[in-house]
This record gives C-alpha cells, sequence and structure tokens, in this order.
C-alpha cells in the first residue's frame, strides 16, 4: 500500500505541536497581562469629570478634612460624595461668577445632582465597608494614595483581589495609630522617627482604646515601659506589662495611657496594633466570606 503521507510529515507534525503550546502559553500571557492592564483596572487614568475638583488645592492648599466631604467614611460602607450643598458653602461666597463651576450652580438652583465619575469602583459582588477600615487603623492614603497631591483624582492601586488580599494576609504593615487616618503625610514608624503607643483601657470602639504620640513622652515627664522591646510586651497577660494603677498627666490624647510603648519599626507597630485593634488573624481575613457576600 502505497504511503499516504511523506516522511517529512513526523516533523511538521512536531513543530505542529510546538507551535500550538507556544500559542496557547502567549495566549495565557497575553490576557493575564491585559486583566491586570490599566485598560482594565483604569489604574492611573483620571476621568472627565463634570467639575474639575482639586484635592491637591482643597486638602493641601485650604487644609479641608477628609471628613468634611465624605461625611460617612467613619460609620457606613461609603465614603459618600458630597452633595452640592457642602461646595455652595465656600462657593455661594468666593469665586461665585468662575465659569468652572457652572455646574455646580446649575446643580444649586435646579436640585439635579452632579453626575460625577466613580473613580473607584469596585465589582457589586464584592463587599467592601469603609466604616471598618477606617476605625481598625487602615489610613486613606494606603488604598487612595496622596490624594491631597493630586490635582484630579486618579486611581493609584489597581484595586484587584490579589491587592487586597495582600493587605489582609498581613494587615499590620499598613496599621496606623487612629489619629493619623487622614493624615495624607503619615510616615511608618522607624529608628529616626519613632512612634509611642499606649493603651488606654477604656470602653468603647475599638480604635480608641489605643493613644499614640510621636514625640517621646518622657519629655512630657511621662513613664515609658521598661519591657525590653515591644515584642516583649505582646506575650505577656497585661499588653503593657505595667501596673494599671499609675496614672500620667499632661498628655494630648483626652484619655492618658498608664504607661507608652516605644516603636521604630512598621513590623512591630503592626503586632501592637493588631492586638490592640482586636483584628482576627490572617487566615480569617483571607477567607471568600470576608468580601463575597
Amino acid at each position: 500500500m502505497a504511503q499516504v503521507f511523506d516522511r517529512s510529515s513526523n516533523a511538521l507534525a512536531r513543530a505542529s505541536l510546538v507551535l500550538s503550546g507556544l500559542i496557547v502559553i502567549a495566549l495565557g500571557v497575553t490576557l493575564n497581562s491585559l486583566q491586570r492592564s490599566p485598560w482594565v483596572t483604569r489604574q492611573g487614568q483620571r476621568p472627565d469629570q463634570p467639575v474639575p475638583f482639586s484635592h491637591l488645592h482643597h486638602v493641601q492648599g485650604l487644609g479641608l478634612q477628609c471628613q468634611y466631604c465624605h461625611t460617612s467614611v467613619e460609620k457606613s460602607m461609603y465614603a459618600g460624595i458630597p452633595p452640592t450643598k457642602t461646595c455652595m458653602n465656600c462657593h455661594s461666597q468666593i469665586w461665585t461668577d468662575a465659569q468652572l463651576l457652572e455646574p455646580v450652580r446649575q446643580s444649586w438652583a435646579t436640585g439635579a445632582s452632579i453626575r460625577w465619575i466613580r473613580v473607584h469602583d469596585l465589582p457589586d459582588f464584592v463587599y467592601f465597608n469603609h466604616e471598618i477600615h477606617v476605625n481598625k487603623g487602615i489610613g486613606c492614603a494606603s488604598c487612595h494614595g496622596r490624594v491631597d497631591e493630586m490635582p484630579l483624582v486618579y486611581e493609584q492601586n489597581s484595586l484587584q483581589m490579589e491587592w487586597c488580599l495582600n493587605c489582609h494576609r498581613d494587615p499590620g504593615k499598613n496599621l496606623r495609630p487612629t489619629a493619623e487616618i487622614y493624615n495624607m503625610a503619615w510616615q511608618a514608624p522607624s529608628e529616626q522617627k519613632p512612634v509611642w503607643c499606649g493603651a488606654t483601657a477604656v470602653s468603647g470602639p475599638t480604635a480608641q482604646q489605643v493613644a499614640c504620640l510621636s514625640t517621646d513622652p518622657a519629655a512630657a515627664g511621662l513613664q515609658l515601659t521598661g519591657l525590653s522591646s515591644p515584642r516583649d510586651s505582646l506575650i505577656r497577660n497585661n499588653p503593657l506589662g505595667l501596673d494599671r494603677s499609675q496614672t500620667v498627666s499632661d498628655v494630648a490624647p483626652s484619655v492618658v495611657p498608664a504607661n507608652y510603648v516605644k516603636f521604630t519599626s512598621q513590623q512591630e507597630l503592626g503586632l501592637y496594633l493588631m492586638k490592640q485593634y482586636h483584628i482576627r488573624t490572617a487566615n480569617e481575613l483571607s477567607s471568600c466570606e470576608t468580601c463575597h457576600r
């Protein structure tokens, strides 16, 4: 019987199999890169808003607090978009004829909401609660970046699942004293710029049970803990290993801790705040039901 295929067909078959495998791999790499690209995540993009609102001008220039506009960030799932009335509190008196503020004046006159384009927009199946993050020591800049330096807001982080999980697996690296939540320029403690924290032993929200200072409380006549390191204090029944009958005075926090612990790294501070804020373990924070309801 005559041979149907030439001997060279074997080489062609092998080459086609290898080529098909390379095409599949290249396609997978391309799709993976595409779904992580700014074209999909919108990371770094500045959408055209009805009004070119500048956080750089209002926050860093004028000193407005985040909560002035985002009133519900500490008590609800959503940070909230300010109503037109918030804008008109100032702009009914200043820049009253500015052309770029015409949509604001129209909204105030007609009662129709300004149609802002949402920059940080999670999928509908993702459950995210601003309240729990803010009250557990996650600063605005940790997720939104240095908004106070943005003339036009953009999405600094990808907000993809892997980005969220990187924090949930090790939340201590992003925790900060709650007094510094809205401080965009806050930096983690270091040998050159340590932070002193102490438990207030008061009832109420867990985040209010810790007070932190960026200046040496010993300079104000306050007593520091005698423990050799913050890590030692975490393994004792008493978080600070101190006599709770001791008291101090002349300190900025309304409730003064008995003593302070000095921190010179974010790792040590994060471990301490995780214990004080009663944050769940990494396994629990990484479970599916945490974000998918």
